[in-house]
């Protein structure tokens, strides 16, 4: 079998799971597509693969960066501390563990609530500002992931040219 196949396979697959890290938080995202386009580029040894491994690591590095700041600024003006998001974290979790499939959204959501009604000691007050965070944070989901698929865009077609100039 080709290696250079096998090495194509394995990081592709590693792309598919940054992927669906981004989406599903436990899993390292952003990071692991950048992971496997450097391992991908070092296998390749091309010139296809290094421009790819660039372009992509350029795209899935603006992703992150671009989610933490647009999350940390409208939290930030919503006034919600980086301790109910810590506690959203922690009881989502558990969460996980205790309810198959959506707990940890479940526990997340929950823990946010609760920290912010500790805080605040009103409930209505504590479930605006944990809906604020919870859609700054599927803002930031949903910017990361876009560029993401870019990088995996950039990614097959690295792919091709890699193979298509053998």
């Amino acid at each position: 079998m080709d290696p250079d196949i096998v090495i194509t396979v394995i990081a592709a697959l590693a792309v598919a799971v940054g992927l669906t890290g981004i989406i599903i938080p436990v899993l390292p995202g952003s990071i692991l597509i950048i992971a496997a386009l450097l391992g991908w580029a070092l296998g390749m040894q091309s010139a296809a693969a290094w421009w790819t491994f660039g372009v992509g690591a350029v795209l899935a590095l603006a992703g992150l960066l671009a989610s933490a700041v647009l999350t940390g600024r409208r939290l930030k003006q919503r006034q919600v501390p980086n301790t109910s998001v810590l506690a959203g974290v922690v009881v989502g979790v558990v969460g996980m563990f205790l309810i198959p499939v959506v707990g940890l959204i479940v526990g997340f959501v929950a823990g946010l609530l609760l920290s912010e009604f500790f805080r605040r000691r009103s409930l209505p007050e504590a479930w605006s500002a944990s809906y604020a965070a919870l859609k700054a944070m599927g803002l930031g989901i949903l910017v990361e992931l876009g560029l993401a698929f870019a990088a995996g865009s950039v990614f097959a077609g690295g792919i091709w040219w890699h193979f298509a100039s053998r």
